[in-house]
């Protein structure tokens, strides 16, 4: 083992930032190299129409939301703004870095916040959405991937929802260890009463308050503060598992494909600085250069002065460094 090795070895016993040196607890997010392909043909694609259906008739409205835009008023404008961060930190700071990476604790009413804000965003369930994201960084690029970038932009940004999913892909979710989401009494609580809180955070609520206290009109508040926000809202977090493992540069690790995409990282709240994230899942704010083009990692760090947060678990810089030094593709980094 190299020096550069040892110390990025030495860099898994992740410390907290008080500076204490935190258990490392078996991680389900790091690549897994013994994972091979199975030989032969490709199972055929299964197309799902329904979804198909449902994500045409989704899109279609938030054209038509767009176009309802002009006219409707500011303070409907700022609320659909407010309902996007609200809903997309319930999937970068919630589902994502909280659930999925552990790279952080949460108070509880900080989790119950990000549970609401997750079903705001209408993305599947916490448990399932972090269960599939860890076989994403586990096998990552490969059949198991359930939205792999090799089988091209379209099927990583959307058509892996229109799909049923790769055999392998259910496969290796089913042995995932996942049972600190299943021990979360907040993550239970929310896949049980999961349609429910859909109904109510993603579309009565968007659309209610400002009809209710403003005047807006209930036809624009549906279709813009609602359906076009939540549109939105999908097509920045996927494009993260599109554009931005295609797309981009490689500063730590060139050899795999996630990428440093700035505007992936402005509209998904800070989740563009993927070639970093995909080295080093378990860094609280996914990305070397802290809250630079990451609103997220403001939000957690906040939460942590006002004592809703703790123990942020953080790379340092000398393991960066020999990182850089040792698989980067000598590009400039994205500070």
């Amino acid at each position: 083992m190299t020096e550069a090795e040892a110390l990025e070895k030495k860099q898994q016993q992740h410390k907290a930032s008080n500076g204490n040196v935190l258990p490392e607890a078996p991680r389900e997010d790091v690549f897994d190299h013994t994972y091979k392909e199975k030989e032969g043909p490709k199972p055929p694609s299964v197309i799902v129409w329904k979804n198909v259906f449902m994500m045409t008739l989704l899109h279609i409205g938030a054209v038509y939301g767009m176009c309802l835009v002009p006219s409707a008023s500011t303070l409907t404008l700022l609320w659909s703004l407010l309902c996007f961060v609200i809903s997309a930190l319930g999937v970068t700071a919630g589902a994502h870095r909280l659930w999925s990476h552990r790279s952080y604790k949460a108070s509880l009413p900080l989790k119950i916040f990000l549970g609401v804000a997750n079903s705001m965003a209408f993305q599947n369930d916490i448990y399932e959405w972090a269960r599939d994201h860890r076989v994403h960084h586990k096998y990552s690029e490969t059949d198991a991937d359930p939205h792999n970038a090799v089988r091209g932009f379209f099927f990583s940004h959307i058509g892996w929802l229109m799909v049923r999913k790769h055999p392998d892909v259910i496969e290796k979710g089913r042995k995932l260890e996942v049972h600190d989401l299943l021990a979360d009494k907040v993550v239970m609580f929310q896949r049980k009463y999961y349609k429910a809180s859909v109904l109510l955070m993603c579309f009565f609520v968007p659309m209610f308050v400002p009809w209710y206290l403003w005047g807006e009109s209930l036809w624009v508040a549906y279709f813009v503060p609602a359906l076009l926000r939540y549109t939105l809202v999908l097509n920045a977090t996927w494009l993260v598992n599109s554009a931005a493992h295609m797309w981009g540069n490689r500063p730590y690790d060139h050899h795999i494909n996630p990428r440093e995409n700035k505007f992936v990282a402005f509209s998904a709240l800070g989740e563009g600085f993927h070639n970093y994230h995909h080295t080093f899942p378990f860094d609280y704010a996914t990305s070397e250069f802290g809250i630079k083009w990451n609103i997220t990692t403001g939000f957690i760090d906040t939460m942590c002065f006002l004592g809703l947060a703790k123990d942020r678990k953080r790379v340092s810089h000398e393991a960066v460094a020999s990182r850089i030094q040792r698989t980067g593709d000598g590009s400039p980094r994205s500070g």
